[in-house]
């Protein structure tokens, strides 16, 4: 049974018997604590916590998830991967134990013809938590499992919890027996390779408290409402179903290796090394995928840094077992022919995902040659300085600057004979994520304890958001917190988080800076508010400090943004619509949105290109803009079905979250896109849009920043003024003035070119005094000094290989010259074939010289450059050289 008819059965299994199918919800987490979804339940985390009533009392998914915490495993083993899809199906106080253990029974061992699995009963084991008698006596008496396939396990393997606070409660896994030959009988507890766990039952019902681990932590007592959270592994299920040995053999991922084969020529199960690859190769281009097909570009921080690694651990495979050329489009093509037929947006999709993806693979083909540069002088460095162990800090700025997964700077740092300091690259690694994942949780919530955030909302509900219709209005003050701590009452000058029963104040969203303004209360007391976020789904926190009298929860207020801030941001996203759209006209629906900033009067818009736009297209899309503007084209709002949307033809924005009912934003017949976002009543209210010009900010991603209204008036208006002033020195019309500029920067250039020749050649004349007044050192012609200051690097070199050959004969020669450029020291040193047959070498010099300048280089043992911080050191630099030469002869 394929893997898309295994999903296409779960849904319709359990539609048919009550539930709504709910699709799977973005890799890209909802979530400020998480980078990715790594499990089924994570979509539906707010309904269990409270936070949000679910759509229906049962449902059912097959959600896409990722992990990578053991990312250094995949391949090494059968079992470790990173993307997985996990079939659920959850109750929300309706059914409870007996009807989740009923639907998983007959799901599971009906018959084919029938709908089912078609699993013998006999090969079913079941595990229950150590004291859920109502559990084993269901699965004994009610489904007629034995006594002796039924196993009780501890807290660690048969209870959930999310790991803080909240709902909890026992488990029960059902586990499939393989047969003998993978291993000992005995049943779950004895043998998890043997007996797989296929489907977990959870039966939320109780509350804990805080505490560590999976087990230490108290029971508070029983949940208002009993909740019912499965999963299913479907990779698990297929690897049974499809008769293979472990889910690297499955439908999806098999494929994706055998074309890894015809590309290298290697063959699975010829050698454990190149296995090795094939597994990692299929697991992380089908991961990588899925991740670019929901939005994720490369990048090297957050998720995009999750997908940079994971595709370069690929193509460093697929190099490994012998690739040399461009691999990826091919096997992004598999994954999307396999995959597009349970998520057919893949399909769709196609064309810009391989446009990620080829981006990606050519950017790193790039970094392997400029990395290995880096990496070869770190060695050289590290063994001069009579180390063997590459630093932590090395490692990571080849991982952060130049892509180097962390094994191929240990399996290139090993061929040199050196290891690595992994401690120290794992610790600059994890304060790295540590501090994204801080800011990002700053960023929503200030530091204050989720918790406290939560209470406000299960006492008073979502906000009312009244900011489409009004700028201003009455509301109740419902929360409050002061320094991140539930407060009643907060004083003049205390920095506050405030929380209202409705309010006009837009929280940041969707690309949108928050709005700011003033809360007024009756009782004279003013809220200057400065930031609006939603660190809770559905409740608007107004971040901000009292300026005036005391500020008590319960009390009534008068809630009025600042309208002019509104306005220009209001201008700003509807430009951001028309520019996204402009852009997909003109580059194809590569062009998708990858981020956004919508701030007064300007705006930043990031979007999908393998290459740079070149300025002529960027001038027609900033024409076709504007000629919208002189339109006058009505901007519209409606709340509709995700599903009516998208037969419109609206666009939605990669990683954005969207619910069944959205809302669509029409600009005229130019522009359609789901947002939730403010905007202009009229295009004609923007006025003007300039176009600033673009940029990259990451492989595959260009970055558009833009004026809107009264600020691109301004902009111009400063640049006519540099016109004319330019018209005024080189007296010329402005149509002429490229010309005329292009033709003075053409004689400069000329200039430029005469002077540098007058100067090399000024340079070079110094070499025949230079070689005549060399030193005797036991035998060793050594000729060190100082050249003028300004002499460039290529002068120099070619000044000391000049005094080089003129020293005559087999004698050995050592040319060492120092100069200061640009503020910094500067040396070249040279040697010859005799006098490196004493053991005089270039690169050890040079190091030697750069070491006392503050600095580093290196180079070959014939000629070497290096360079420092301190140029008042150069003398004391000339000595060393000198004291290595005796030394050495």
């Amino acid at each position: 049974m394929e893997s898309a008819e295994i999903r296409r059965r779960w849904l319709s299994f359990f539609e048919e018997r009550g539930h709504a199918v709910v699709p799977s919800a973005s890799l890209i987490a909802d979530d400020p604590t998480l980078l990715l979804v790594p499990a089924g339940m994570v979509p539906f985390k707010p309904y269990f916590l409270g936070e949000t009533k679910p759509p229906a009392p049962t449902l059912t998914s097959v959600q896409k998830c990722v992990r990578t915490p053991d990312i250094e495993e995949v391949g090494k083993t059968t079992r470790h991967g990173t993307f997985f899809q996990m079939c659920g199906n959850f109750s929300f106080g309706d059914y409870f134990k007996e009807g989740a253990i009923k639907y998983a029974w007959e799901l599971l061992t009906s018959s084919v013809a029938d709908g089912g699995y078609g699993l013998e009963p006999e090969k079913l084991w079941i595990t229950v938590y150590l004291d859920d008698d109502e559990a084993e006596q269901i699965w004994r008496e009610k489904i007629g499992v034995p006594a002796e396939r039924i196993q009780r396990l501890g807290k660690k393997d048969n209870f959930w919890s999310m790991g803080v606070p909240g709902p909890c409660g026992p488990c029960s896994e059902i586990n499939y027996d393989r047969g003998p030959e993978f291993g000992v009988e005995g049943g779950p507890a004895v043998n998890d390779e043997r007996y797989v766990e296929i489907w977990n039952l959870v039966f939320m019902q109780y509350e804990r408290g805080a505490g560590d681990g999976k087990e230490d932590f108290p029971i508070l007592g029983d949940l208002p409402s009993k909740n019912i959270d499965t999963g299913l592994g479907l990779e698990r299920l297929a690897m049974i179903l499809q008769g293979v040995q472990n889910m690297y053999e499955t439908d999806t991922l098999r494929v994706v290796m055998d074309k890894a084969t015809e590309l290298t020529g290697v063959r699975y199960g010829a050698a454990q090394s190149t296995d090795v690859s094939l597994r990692v190769v299929a697991d992380h281009i089908r991961t990588s995928t899925m991740l670019i097909g929901d939005g994720v570009t490369p990048g090297n921080e957050g998720r995009g840094y999750v997908l940079r690694r994971i595709m370069r651990r690929a193509i460093r495979n697929m190099r490994l077992m012998g690739a040399t050329g461009p691999v990826v489009q091919a096997l992004v093509d598999v994954v999307i022919n396999t995959m597009g037929q349970q998520y057919p947006e893949l399909v769709t999709d196609r064309k810009r995902i391989e446009t990620v993806a080829l981006a990606e693979e050519a950017a790193f083909l790039k970094a392997i040659k400029g990395g290995t540069n880096i990496l070869d002088t770190a060695v050289t460095e590290t063994k001069a300085a009579g180390g063997t162990v590459l630093s932590g800090d090395k490692a990571f700025l080849l991982h952060d600057t130049w892509g180097f997964p962390i094994d191929l700077t240990l399996e290139m740092a090993a061929e040199q004979g050196l290891s690595v300091d992994e401690p120290g690259f794992r610790r600059l690694m994890q304060e790295q994520r540590d501090r994204a994942k801080a800011d990002a949780k700053a960023k929503k919530t200030g530091h204050a304890d989720m918790s406290a955030y939560r209470e406000i909302a299960d006492g008073s509900g979502a906000t009312e958001f009244t900011g489409y219709a009004t700028t201003q209005g009455e509301s109740t003050i419902v929360g409050l917190l002061v320094n991140g701590v539930s407060a009643p009452a907060a004083s003049e000058g205390d920095e506050v988080e405030v929380v209202l029963d409705r309010t006009p104040f837009y929280a940041e969203g969707g690309g949108q800076l928050a709005d700011q303004g003033r809360i007024k209360l009756d009782s004279g007391a003013v809220i200057v508010v400065r930031d609006v976020q939603q660190p809770v789904p559905g409740v608007s926190v107004h971040k901000g400090s009292v300026q005036v009298g005391e500020v008590t929860v319960g009390a009534s207020a008068y809630a009025a943004i600042d309208i002019n801030r509104r306005r220009a941001i209001a201008r700003a996203h509807s430009a951001t619509h028309l520019t996204h759209q402009a852009l997909r006209d003109a580059l194809g629906p590569t062009a998708a949105q990858a981020g956004s900033e919508n701030s007064p009067g300007r705006f930043r818009f990031d979007f999908g290109s393998p290459n740079a736009v070149p300025g002529s297209v960027l001038t027609d899309v900033e024409q076709k803009i504007n000629d919208v503007l002189s339109r006058e084209l009505d901007v519209t709002a409606e709340i509709m079905s995700i599903d009516e949307a998208k037969k419109q033809g609206a666009i939605a924005e990669f990683g954005e979250k969207y619910g069944e009912r959205v809302r669509v934003v029409t600009i005229g017949d130019f522009s359609k896109e789901l947002c939730g976002g403010t905007h202009v009543g009229n295009t004609a209210q923007l006025g003007l849009v300039k176009l600033l010009g673009e940029s990259s900010i990451g492989s595959g991603v260009r970055r558009v920043e833009a004026l809107v209204g009264v600020d691109a008036y301004n902009f111009l208006a400063k640049e006519h003024t540099v016109v004319a002033q330019l018209q005024e020195l080189v007296k010329g019309r402005p149509e002429e003035l490229p010309e005329k500029v292009a033709s003075m920067l053409g004689k400069l250039k000329d200039a430029e070119k005469e002077i540098e020749k007058f100067r090399a050649e000024k340079v070079l004349q110094a070499a025949a005094g230079l070689a005549a007044g060399a030193q005797d050192i036991r035998g060793v012609a050594l000729v060190v000094g100082t050249v003028p200051d300004g002499t460039g690097a290529d002068d120099l070199r070619k000044l000391v290989l000049d005094v080089r050959g003129r020293i005559q004969g087999d004698r050995p020669a050592v040319v060492a010259l120092f100069t200061t450029a640009n503020d910094r020291p500067l040396t070249v040193i040279a040697t010859n074939e005799a006098a490196r047959e004493r053991g005089l070498k270039a690169g050890d010099l040079v190091r030697t010289a750069a070491k006392t300048l503050g600095g580093g280089g290196g180079g070959k043992p014939d000629v070497a450059q290096g360079g420092g911080q301190n140029p008042g050191a150069i003398p004391e630099a000339i000595s060393a050289v000198e004291r290595l030469v005796v030394e050495t002869v």
